[in-house]
């Protein structure tokens, strides 16, 4: 029996009482690759933005011969892997006052954990993943929390390679072979990151068709669903009814990739995070709490998230102080470089910069708490749990 529970810190201060620890789950470091596709999607659905892409495009196959390639490109998260671990420890023990378990996730990359296994303070960090898994026109993201680190770097060798073959011509075995072997290790968690998010842009009625086919097919060996702390009230409530239509518990997940922590965690009486693993696993046992920054409007955290990944931190090491530092792009070559040393005169061309300082301008006052007024769509979430309530 499968049992469930969600909480909101700002509705009910008490909610961590009778638990010993917070579990901070799916968060990103500057060890994440993301991809560049996004600004070329989101061209199309603002226009105003295509003349500024075309004029680039054009800028940097003219002046250095290089054509803008969004799918090779990437950018990573502002925060080190230390610095990305203390903020999630920070928020659960200064806000919970409880003991805090943190599960690095970047995609398809376990440097950032393994790395902080090298530190006194985090070495009992988990080795975890956010794994990209295609199906069918689309792909997954599904976390894979507490590899054995004597083997995490094989494993996490043989994900990428999965990640890497093409759909059609992979064994369609394949996939049930790798999650049914890590269903056998029993300190593994693996969690269906943000099911409902049609990421890849194929349709919501055709994304919702092959999420359900792929519960169908490997659910067995997933764990629990994730409700998302950076996706909307409504596409995590589908999420828990989802999770309802298949047994399955769900979990929390932040999906930081700001200087923002997780907007919610877990709670559990675990003292260790594969005893955590054993309580979702063997009890069936999830306790999801909420935390105050997800009853904010959610496209104004869309915005300060957006903002945190084109800010400038000078406080920061060398390398990952400044926007352009963290942002990467082929050169002539094919070399993957970061964008600062692409530009022509060593800083970023007018027509960027002032596109930047306009989403800039947003985030700050009076423009932001306009903003924040205009796109609150708490309205919902706040009168539904009136209601569970009365």
């Amino acid at each position: 029996m499968s049992q469930s529970s969600v909480s909101y810190l700002w509705r009910e201060p008490e909610a961590a009482k009778g638990f010993e620890t917070g579990v901070s789950l799916h968060s990103h470091t500057n060890q994440s690759k993301e991809t560049l596709d996004f600004i070329s999607e989101m061209s199309k659905d603002w226009s105003v933005l295509q003349p500024v892409m075309r004029w680039a495009e054009r800028r940097c196959k003219r002046r250095q011969s290089i054509d803008l390639n969004y799918a090779r490109g990437y950018w990573t998260p502002p925060l080190t892997p230390s610095l990305a671990f203390d903020l999630e420890r920070r928020q659960i023990e200064e806000k919970l006052q409880m003991q805090a378990l943190v599960s690095i996730t970047d995609h398809d990359d376990i440097n950032a954990p393994m790395l902080l296994r090298s530190v006194p303070s985090s070495r009992h960090i988990p080795v975890s993943v956010e794994w990209t898994v295609p199906f069918g026109d689309t792909a997954f993201h599904i976390g894979v929390h507490n590899l054995p680190s004597a083997t995490g770097v094989a494993w996490m060798e043989r994900l990428a390679a999965f990640t890497a073959l093409p759909v059609a011509s992979r064994d369609p075995q394949l996939l049930r072979e790798v999650l049914a072997e890590l269903d056998e290790i029993p300190g593994v968690l693996v969690i269906f990151n943000h099911p409902l998010w049609d990421l890849y842009r194929v349709g919501k009625e055709k994304h919702d068709v092959l999420v359900n086919e792929f519960l169908a097919l490997y659910g067995q060996f997933v764990h629990a669903l994730e409700l998302n702390g950076l996706r909307d009230w409504k596409e995590n409530r589908e999420a828990a009814t989802l999770a309802g239509k298949w047994n399955q518990l769900v979990i929390s997940g932040g999906d930081r990739h700001g200087v923002e922590p997780n907007a919610n965690v877990n709670l559990t009486r675990a003292g260790s995070f594969t005893e955590f693993v054993h309580e979702v696993r063997r009890d069936r046992e999830s306790h999801v709490l909420f935390m105050p920054q997800y009853a904010e409007p959610w496209k104004h955290r869309i915005l300060q998230s957006t903002l945190d990944t084109i800010r400038n931190y000078p406080h920061f090491p060398e390398g990952s102080r400044r926007w352009d530092q963290r942002v990467y792009h082929p050169d002539r070559h094919g070399e993957i470089r970061p964008v600062c040393e692409l530009w022509p005169k060593g800083y970023p061309p007018s027509p960027i910069s002032a596109v930047l300082s306009m989403v800039r301008l947003m985030g700050a006052a009076p423009l932001s708490g306009g903003l924040r007024m205009a796109w609150n769509d708490s309205v919902e979430m706040q009168t539904t749990l009136a209601k569970l309530d009365a």
